[in-house]
């Protein structure tokens, strides 16, 4: 009975507390690019961890995933970003998109150079399904591999102390 009173109020305060995620764009610091996708952004006195939305980038022990991490850091590390859309996904984590100062998005960059996947039935829009289909044929980055494993294919054949 007590558990069902605990699991109601954590559904209403997340529902209370989900729209302020969806806040408006906001310039962020990037402090940390940990891998390609996901980052440690400053705003507000506040440091965050947040993931690309809309890719998955190759795990650093998979072959381009340590050059996907440098190509994001080039492109925003210490850097201020527009961050735009930030939400929480499935599994809780916060997303977002980066725009960098010319307006282009950091994730459209990364699929284009072949540093990143457009998972399936992910968020990811029609453009960057296009890009994708572009660096595919064109053999950019990992693209060049005959089959690149994409990363949550890898993760579920490693061991947990290993990903």
């Amino acid at each position: 009975m007590m558990s069902r009173r605990i699991v109601t109020v954590l559904v209403l305060v997340s529902a209370i507390v989900a729209p302020a995620f969806a806040q408006a764009d906001f310039v962020a610091r990037v402090l940390i690019v940990h891998e390609g996708d996901r980052l440690t952004i400053y705003h507000q006195g506040r440091r965050d961890m947040v993931y690309l939305r809309g890719v998955d980038c190759p795990e650093l022990k998979q072959s381009y995933g340590k050059q996907a991490k440098r190509v994001t850091a080039a492109y925003i590390a210490n850097r201020e970003v527009v961050v735009r859309n930030l939400k929480r996904d499935r599994q809780g984590r916060m997303t977002v998109d980066i725009l960098l100062p010319d307006g282009r998005q950091i994730t459209h960059e990364l699929v284009k150079e072949g540093l990143a996947w457009v998972p399936p039935g992910g968020s990811g829009d029609q453009a960057m399904k296009d890009m994708e289909e572009l660096a595919r044929a064109a053999g950019t980055g990992l693209w060049s591999e005959s089959n690149p494993i994409p990363p949550w294919k890898w993760k579920s054949t490693r061991p947990a102390h290993h990903k």
